[in-house]
């Protein structure tokens, strides 16, 4: 429909004629990326928006998702086929963040965590079956590195089970590395 070089621009075109979807960079004169994000997603909530920016830090991409984006690819990252893509996602009624976006999320998310309540969730000794089970040692191995028994070791297996909703020691690994629980070298 049109190119504008602001937010106050696009809400002003936005008053003649609506678009499905809204290409919107974060760095913008006038009013932010992120502020343009929240009147549009306030007056014209059925209008799509794909945030295609090199403003990608941990914080701009946090603020664009509360404000309610669809999507959001990085100007230094994306290449013509990932924005065509992009933007069929999008239309299609899916988010679409392109991976270097994802992985911002993914640390965002996991440093969230790092801060609730699950990882207060595990005893001292559980979070010490669940290092030694990243390690790959079996139970036999953790009972005598640990000191107890390996009645005790499966015991605390079940009960890291129980409380993750899980069945086996992969899942419980791969659970605790993402949730910031235990690291990949502790």
């Amino acid at each position: 429909m049109g190119e504008v070089e602001s937010g106050e621009e696009l809400l002003q075109m936005l008053k003649h004629s609506t678009p499905d979807l809204v290409l919107l960079d974060v760095n913008l004169p006038g009013i932010s990326g992120i502020e343009t994000a929240r009147l549009l997603k306030k007056e014209y909530p059925a209008v799509k928006i794909l945030t295609i920016s090199a403003e990608n830090t941990a914080e701009t991409v946090k603020a664009m998702i509360d404000e309610g984006i669809n999507g959001f690819v990085s100007k230094r990252k994306c290449r013509e086929e990932e924005l065509i893509d992009a933007i069929h996602s999008v239309m299609n009624g899916m988010e679409y963040f392109g991976r270097d976006i994802s992985n911002i999320i993914f640390d965002v998310f996991v440093a969230k965590k790092k801060t609730s309540i699950v990882t207060e969730e595990f005893t001292e000794r559980e979070k010490e079956i669940i290092l030694a089970c990243r390690d790959g040692l079996l139970a036999k191995e953790i009972a005598h590195k640990l000191g107890i028994s390996i009645n005790t070791v499966n015991t605390h297996k079940q009960r890291i089970f129980q409380k993750l909703g899980i069945n086996n020691t992969m899942e419980m690994v791969q659970y605790a590395l993402k949730n910031g629980i235990i690291r990949v070298s502790d």
